[in-house]
């Protein structure tokens, strides 16, 4: 049954489209045919095998994306590995320049509003992304990288995994001149996949706004991915914003079992459990029908973004779906269409349209903003830091 707030939900994300602070479309091009963008031309229709293409995003209100540049952290060459993906953004762009637009800076996410274009932004999902190297980090925002998750699910040498054995305890002295040189850059600091230390020695250190780029309430489901209420309180202070996610086994805390259980099946199959190729959902798929897996709903996800409100307040709220990069998604929000959908239940709620317009454009533009005020600051007072991990973490 369709809501009867959906058609007001179409027009509200007209005005205010979604900016959606994460989406692995580029590791999905990687794994399914190795950059052939003719093989997955996302100006057509692509639902057998992508969450994402151009008609779905603009079906789904979409007016800007941080693209992910993501690589596996077990990967030898993480950082030739980021470049490609890197290059994949490129290419695409370039493909379609009617419909995505460069973006690097808030005033440019503003300008491809303005134009009907997408903006198209980076983020960098790990710290093994820069192999310990300050100057690497410098590297990857000169090509234009606007985010940098501080781990994936392993920890690096300098910062804890939300997703690992504690290792240095939150972020270690590197890691806290990590923070430092993003800030000096105008790169902002990812805090999704990372651990709950790692999230509070990064706010203590951070003297720009951080993000999270694809987090939900761990009050409200249990899982080490998502965020603490004492972390979401922490925000209005620095000015962050936490951009809820639909990933199912993060929203809903009976998919939280199932999804161990998923990738042990996967894992004994000879897979990576993230892998998402044709024989791995093939596995997927066998495994789900012996045991159906619990549904996520648009429901699930509204209930985090209720509960982050009342804990966060809604200047620090935003969306990051993670399309391409889960393999299952909520029922309502299937692929990238599917925005309108969430936005009409949160009407359905009672959500103004200008706290409406502040979640899905509004907050992720000004934290950008902010970032690059920072910088400019920082930029007039210090040069780069040219610290080592072994000069500071010994």
């Amino acid at each position: 049954m369709t809501s009867p707030s959906l058609a007001e939900a179409r027009e509200l994300l007209r005005e205010f489209p979604v900016v959606d602070g994460h989406n692995d479309l580029p590791w999905a091009l990687r794994e399914q045919v190795r950059y052939d963008l003719d093989a997955r031309d996302i100006a057509t229709h692509q639902n057998a095998h992508l969450h994402t293409d151009i008609p779905r995003l603009r079906e789904g209100g979409v007016g800007a994306q941080y693209w992910s540049v993501y690589v596996r952290s077990d990967l030898p060459d993480a950082v030739p590995a980021t470049l490609e993906q890197i290059d994949c953004v490129r290419q695409l762009l370039a493909r379609h320049p009617r419909h995505l637009r460069p973006a690097l800076t808030a005033a440019d996410m503003e300008a491809a509003r303005a134009e009907g274009r997408i903006a198209s932004l980076m983020g960098a999902e790990g710290g093994h992304s820069i192999a310990n190297s300050l100057g690497t980090l410098r590297g990857l925002y000169a090509l234009g990288v606007r985010y940098l998750t501080l781990t994936h699910n392993d920890n690096v040498a300098w910062a804890d995994s939300a997703t690992d054995k504690p290792g240095v305890g939150g972020l270690s002295a590197f890691g806290r001149e990590v923070v430092r040189e993003m800030n000096r850059e105008g790169m902002l600091v990812d805090l999704s996949h990372v651990a709950a230390t790692t999230m509070r020695d990064a706010l203590d250190t951070s003297s720009a706004p951080v993000i999270f780029s694809h987090s939900s309430s761990r009050a409200v489901c249990d899982h080490p991915r998502n965020v603490p209420d004492d972390v979401l309180e922490r925000l209005p202070v620095n000015g962050g914003v936490a951009m809820v996610t639909f990933v199912p086994k993060f929203v809903l805390q009976a998919a939280v079992d199932w999804t161990a259980a998923a990738d042990a099946n996967m894992r004994a199959h000879g897979f990576h459990h993230l892998a998402t190729t044709p024989e791995a959902m093939k596995v997927h798929r066998a495994f789900e029908e012996r045991i159906p897996r619990p549904v996520a709903t648009v429901s699930t996800v509204a209930d985090h973004l209720d509960h982050m409100r009342e804990v966060a307040g809604v200047d620090h709220l935003g969306i990051g779906g993670d399309y391409d990069g889960t393999a299952f998604t909520p029922d309502g929000l299937s692929d990238v269409s599917g925005y309108p959908n969430l936005i009409a239940e949160l009407l359905d709620r009672g959500w103004s349209r200008p706290d409406l317009a502040k979640l899905t454009w509004q907050n992720a533009v000004r934290v950008l903003g902010a970032a690059e005020d920072v910088a400019r600051d920082l930029q007039a007072t210090r040069g780069p830091s040219n610290a080592t991990i072994e000069s500071l973490d010994g």
